[in-house]
């Protein structure tokens, strides 16, 4: 049998990527008119190999559970426990956020997450006159302690994990969610969830304050400090990127800013005298998922480490649980078109395998239709359903952090790491979190970047599905949830009859004492709080008493 002619690959013979590129990639033209920048505009090599990618396996990874928590905050992460489900739900009365809560639980829901509408979020009953035609419309109207008790009714608080949106407000409905817990005998040291609380980001992103900086952040302290005593199981701050990415930040500033965000707390907590490890353990995060699927993922990653090296380092924090970085992740609302809404389904999918992928230890799915309006119960349902495919039939959760190691992957996250690092100078040099917000630091980064997006999508270098590429003439339009008007109305005779038949005389001695503790600086607001929340004093009245004592914020315009 004779032997076989063979020929020498020439490709065998190149020097490492630089020659590779040079004498092959250079010579095959590149598709034009896209870019191949992420979405945030970091700049994209063709390929990534050992030449092109510093990595110390031992100080960049390690293992899951395992500082600098890179692969993971839990040593068998999702082969141990699933991420918590959450659907975020709420609108119109606490009667009927109470029915969707029901549903979402026995469709296999773990945890909820509950939506308060704006009067609510910016510390206004009902019947004030600013909350004229938005009771209800974009969440749950919650006024006092009443409707309180009407949104968790038959849900027991012992055994869910609660999420809630809200900021300037929150130690009212933290306090109303404790005395309803009280109410079904479940002890504040056993109540599990997490308040968002992070008015940082308010000022920087969502705007929705009522205080000015330095109030807002004695509140966020006050809430801090009591949960670190009494609710050992509460995280009392969910310090938040979402809203900063959702306003146009890049995901280099999405993490720069959230992690700068939550020193400044921790900064704030250890002023006023607290221990690190009494606190730092329960601090949570929440992120954005937007579509850049490999910057998505480094996002986490980076943050994870930045964070353990910072709390061990920087705050010399000696209980390793304070290092951990949990965080809920929500997929890119803003990523969501209103043109072929069915598309987002694709979307969401895509956004809520890659905070999986990255780790996440809690997730939301939008609904496809919610860039119309709320969602609807079949939608709501559907984006649940898109959370358990991924868990049960992918297989992406056989294997902890599958993709670590690839080099693209630790390459973008290095380069978001030194990204954020870059910010944590400037932020530094403008003298702290406050005074940049002050300064409208956060402000200009975000609408620069968000200028540059735009203008790239308009310029159809960036596609959009069925925006700017890809459209159909004919778009008709989805049945959508529609909130009934009358249910304002509903609201607001509710609060009023509340008032008429609460005693008066208990309502009046408790906000008196909640503006005497608000006027010194050495009172935790917490307990005069709660003992107004019991006594059925209104969340509004409670904001303008401290309004009365604090004032309001006014920002400076930015151009």
């Amino acid at each position: 049998m004779g032997q076989v002619a063979t020929t020498e690959d020439p490709r065998a013979k190149l020097d490492g990527v630089a020659e590779w590129r040079r004498e092959l990639y250079d010579a095959t033209p590149e598709r034009q008119g896209e870019l191949f920048s992420t979405i945030s505009g970091l700049e994209n090599e063709p390929l990534s190999t050992p030449d092109t990618v510093e990595l110390d396996y031992d100080r960049d990874l390690g293992y899951p559970g395992v500082y600098p928590f890179t692969r993971g905050v839990y040593p068998s992460m999702y082969r141990g426990k699933l991420w918590t489900m959450r659907q975020f739900a709420g609108f119109g009365t606490a009667e009927e956020t109470n029915e969707r809560f029901h549903y979402l639980l026995e469709h296999g829901q773990t945890g909820l997450s509950t939506a308060f509408d704006m009067p609510t979020l910016m510390g206004y009953d009902s019947d004030h006159p600013r909350s004229l035609g938005e009771v209800g419309r974009e969440g749950v109207a919650v006024d006092s302690l009443a409707d309180m008790e009407t949104l968790f009714a038959g849900i027991p608080l012992g055994e869910v994990s609660t999420s809630m949106t809200i900021n300037s407000p929150a130690a009212m409905l933290l306090a109303f969610y404790v005395c309803v817990g009280e109410q079904q005998g479940v002890p504040p040291a056993e109540l599990r969830g997490t308040i968002q609380t992070d008015i940082l980001k308010e000022y920087i992103a969502q705007k929705e304050w009522i205080f000015p900086p330095e109030p807002s952040m004695r509140l966020v302290v006050d809430m801090i400090e009591h949960c670190a005593r009494e609710l050992p199981r509460w995280h009392p701050i969910s310090i938040s990127g979402y809203h900063i990415r959702e306003a146009g930040s890049t995901a280099a500033q999405e993490l720069a800013f959230t992690l700068a965000d939550g020193f400044a707390y921790v900064d704030a907590a250890l002023e006023r005298g607290l221990d690190v490890d009494d606190f730092a353990p329960r601090l949570s995060f929440f992120f954005n998922a937007h579509l850049d699927f490999f910057e998505e993922i480094a996002k986490y990653r980076a943050a994870r480490r930045i964070w353990a090296r910072e709390l061990r380092e920087r705050y010399g924090a000696q209980n390793p649980r304070s290092w951990l970085m949990r965080f809920h992740t929500q997929t890119a609302g803003v990523s969501l078109t209103a043109q072929q809404p069915e598309v987002n389904i694709v979307r969401t999918a895509l956004e809520a395998l890659a905070a999986v992928l990255g780790g996440t230890q809690s997730l939301h799915t939008n609904s496809y239709d919610e860039a119309l309006a709320l969602p609807t119960e079949d939608a709501a349902r559907l984006a649940l359903r898109t959370q358990q495919v991924i868990a049960h039939e992918t297989g992406v959760v056989n294997t902890i952090d599958p993709l670590g190691g690839a080099w693209y992957l630790e390459d973008l996250t290095n380069r978001l790491e030194a990204e954020s690092y870059d910010y944590f100078t400037r932020i530094e040099q403008l003298g702290g979190v406050v005074d940049a917000i002050k300064d409208n630091f956060f402000q200009r980064e975000i609408a620069e970047a968000s200028f540059r997006y735009q203008a790239e999508v308009e310029a159809e270098q960036r596609v959009i599905v069925g925006v700017n590429r890809y459209e159909l003439e004919d778009d008709s339009g989805l049945e959508i949830l529609r909130i009934d008007p009358a249910l304002e109305a509903k609201q607001i005779e509710r609060v009023q009859a509340l008032r008429a038949r609460r005693d008066s005389a208990a309502a009046e001695a408790a906000l008196a004492a909640l503006k005497d503790a608000a006027s010194r600086d050495d009172v935790n607001l917490m307990p005069p709080i709660l003992e107004a929340s019991r006594a059925y004093v209104t969340m509004g009245e409670m904001c303008d008493a401290l309004r009365g004592v604090w004032g309001v914020w006014r920002e400076t315009p930015v151009f």
